[in-house]
């Protein structure tokens, strides 16, 4: 009833389905700590990932842009008591993407809006050091580093933002997740800590070159998602720890094989 409510609708056999086969996979199982989680070899994959992918969304620059976007839309020429609007503005910005993001999320997929988001993000990232590089020489270059603002801003929104709270729920097991969410969350607000430490340091030493840190990690980010991270749309729990399952238990023989757990046991490796 308390899932009819949520969902809005009574059609839930397929859902129930897949929760009760996934209770049944950890039946006798207790839930596991954060420790656990590290030792386990059963979940290096799904722990690299939200690891990667946690601290990727505070490393990535998007809090930095706020620290650039008084003084970018001052020098754009807009009134000095209407930028702490336009500031409200970029943030709303960041809301409404995010929202939209969880909208379409069953319909685009993970990885598209995640790959999307980081590649758009390391192509403003260039294009903004470039317009701030230029901002005292070229008169049109501030509206520019506006655009490349609220640019960022929107593609962090409509991916990094919106998907990386969800994976942990789709790639680990319910005895598993409240951990990996303790994970997420540190690793989210440690990582918020060391950026608005250092990005000072950084704009002091790179000056208008001080996103390529940013970008390095956009880049990074896009990488590993392209290269390591299944789609989980329209796919069941059990369905995705199959799929880690074989990589987590990837092992290469002497003949340049790879095989898995249940035959590695009569493999000489």
């Amino acid at each position: 009833a308390a899932l009819q409510k949520l969902r809005g609708t009574s059609d839930l056999s397929a859902e129930l389905e897949e929760m009760l086969a996934e209770q049944a996979a950890v039946q006798g199982q207790r839930a596991k700590n954060p420790w656990e989680l590290f030792q386990n070899p059963a979940l290096r994959w799904q722990l690299v990932s939200i690891v990667v992918l946690s601290s990727a969304m505070q490393l990535c620059g998007n809090d930095s842009m706020y620290f650039y976007a008084a003084y970018v839309f001052q020098e754009a020429g807009i009134p000095q008591d209407k930028i702490p609007y336009i500031v409200i503005g970029t943030g709303s910005c960041e809301l409404i993407t995010s929202v939209t993001c969880n909208m379409i999320i069953d319909y685009a997929g993970r990885r598209p809006l995640l790959l999307g988001g980081y590649i758009f993000m390391a192509g403003w990232a260039i294009v903004f050091m470039v317009a701030l590089s230029q901002q005292t020489q070229i008169s049109w270059m501030p509206y520019l580093s506006m655009a490349c603002i609220f640019a960022y801003i929107l593609s962090f929104g409509i991916g990094p933002a919106g998907v990386t709270g969800v994976l942990p729920t789709e790639v680990f097991d319910q005895m598993s997740r409240p951990a990996a969410y303790m994970i997420c969350g540190s690793l989210l607000w440690f990582n918020l800590f060391l950026v608005g430490t250092a990005f000072p340091f950084i704009v002091k030493s790179l000056a208008h070159f001080c996103y390529i840190p940013f970008l390095v990690v956009c880049v990074c980010t896009a990488l590993y998602v392209w290269f390591f991270l299944p789609e989980t749309k329209g796919k069941s729990f059990l369905e995705i720890s199959e799929e880690f399952r074989k990589r987590n238990f990837k092992t290469k023989t002497r003949a340049g094989f790879y095989k898995g757990p249940e035959e590695i046991k009569t493999t000489t490796l």
